[in-house]
């Protein structure tokens, strides 16, 4: 009886309340998507199917804010991910296939602080720092923060993948007398490769949706995409700020889609 598995989904009101967590978390992201093909300028009138907002992002009177904010969000996002899968890489090397060593449990502790610590303390403990030390806030600030907060969610992609490779893989290897960097160059790294690709797209993606680190450490001036769609709402809610979001919302799905994926397959290997 102890080992006996049980179907959650014969319990009573499974399906009740899965549909009702379901509704809560995605009806409003359904209803911006739907939203942003109104032909109307209304965000409560629907007057017919329409890509006019879409094409006003582009071209419209915020069009030169907007592509400067994305721009600024990918090119930000794209350093933080390369960055900080970089260092969760050789943290997990270090970590799982290091040995044993006295600060092992405090170092994963601290690779994982970032995820229990709430964002909003993060943010004013980086703010503080800045200030602390004379840092002129600007992109440069942005992507340093970036890159400390996504180190973890590029860690555990890369340390899933690591904890699943046998190392008699490498053993093997210096039996054939490879050095240990050879080892790790030629077997260790490709194998890798899926779970690497999988948290540096987890932490792209972590980086381009932030909102809340980046609207402490940025400076006067300069926004990213989550900061340009803030700013934009609280002088009212047009359409074309649901185009937008829903492009980013898309961009963002892809991506964690892409993401399990690629992962899924690097378990399947």
């Amino acid at each position: 009886m102890a080992g006996r598995k049980h179907d959650i989904r014969a319990y009573p009101a499974f399906r009740a309340v899965t549909l009702l967590c379901l509704a809560i978390l995605y009806a409003p992201l359904l209803v911006v998507a739907v939203y942003s093909f109104n032909s109307s300028p209304s965000i409560t009138n629907w007057e017919g199917l329409s890509l006019r907002w879409y094409a006003d992002v582009f071209s419209g009177p915020d069009g030169a804010k907007f592509k400067i904010a994305a721009r600024n969000s990918f090119v930000i996002a794209l350093a933080a991910a390369g960055a900080s899968t970089v260092i969760a890489t050789f943290a997990a090397t270090a970590i799982l296939r290091g040995g044993r060593f006295r600060l092992r449990a405090f170092s994963f502790g601290l690779i994982s602080l970032p995820l229990m610590v709430p964002e909003i303390v993060t943010a004013v403990a980086t703010l503080i720092f800045f200030n602390a030390i004379g840092f002129d806030r600007g992109l440069l600030t942005i992507l340093l923060a970036h890159i400390a907060f996504c180190i973890p969610f590029a860690y555990l992609p890369v340390a899933a993948r690591m904890q699943g490779i046998e190392s008699t893989f490498e053993q093997a290897a210096q039996d054939l007398y490879a050095t240990r960097r050879r080892a790790f160059t030629r077997v260790l790294l490709p194998l890798m490769a899926p779970g690497i690709a999988s948290g540096f797209l987890l932490a792209f993606i972590v980086s381009l949706d932030d909102f809340l680190i980046t609207n402490f450490v940025k400076g006067a001036g300069v926004e990213t995409l989550p900061t340009a769609i803030f700013g934009a709402v609280k002088q009212g809610i047009k359409p074309n700020i649901m185009a937008i979001s829903t492009l980013l919302l898309g961009i963002s799905a892809a991506m964690v889609t892409l993401s399990w994926l690629i992962g899924r397959r690097g378990r399947n290997t």
